[in-house]
């Protein structure tokens, strides 16, 4: 088994690969991740009292973001198709930081990580609510992607310090 430190996309040729994780126990295995899109307090506004036109902002925002964390792999070229067991979708407005707060939870029982999948959730979430919002501001601002945690597996569990 490698260190945690080495790259495992790369083979000895040094060209890409995926990872076979033919060898790997089957376990539980979630992550969460989150990002933030700030907003002016015109669009603020707006999301909150439903009046984007293209409709409601968070609800959109919420299926593309588990819309997203099923297609992780058509996206991330080195991620295993897994079969996902639940994806979590949580939008938050946060009136003093005038944003939208975006949580992504996926959980599966699998031989390798959800990560990449709670990642993309996030992502798709936010560039979901810049979609729906761009017509009344442009300068909205995606921050904040992160891993929150991560269980399972043999690297462990992991959780961003500040999260907790």
């Amino acid at each position: 088994m490698q260190n945690g430190k080495d790259f495992t996309h790369f083979g000895e040729e040094g060209r890409a690969k995926m990872v076979d994780v033919g060898e790997k126990d089957p376990s539980c295995r979630c992550a969460e991740a989150g990002a933030r899109v700030l907003v002016s307090r015109e669009t603020f506004d707006l999301i909150r009292t439903g009046g984007m036109k293209k409709g409601d902002v968070l609800t959109v925002a919420q299926i593309a973001g588990i819309m997203g964390a099923k297609r992780t792999p058509e996206l991330i070229p080195m991620c295993h198709p897994i079969l996902i067991q639940g994806v979590d979708m949580s939008l938050r407005l946060d009136e003093e930081r005038c944003a939208v707060d975006i949580r992504a939870a996926v959980r599966c029982e699998g031989r390798t990580g959800v990560e990449m999948e709670a990642l993309t959730a996030a992502s798709v979430a936010a560039l979901t609510v810049y979609d729906m919002c761009k017509a009344v501001q442009k300068d909205m601002v995606i921050t904040d992607l992160r891993l929150i945690s991560k269980s399972g597996g043999v690297h462990g569990d992991y959780h961003r310090e500040e999260e907790q």
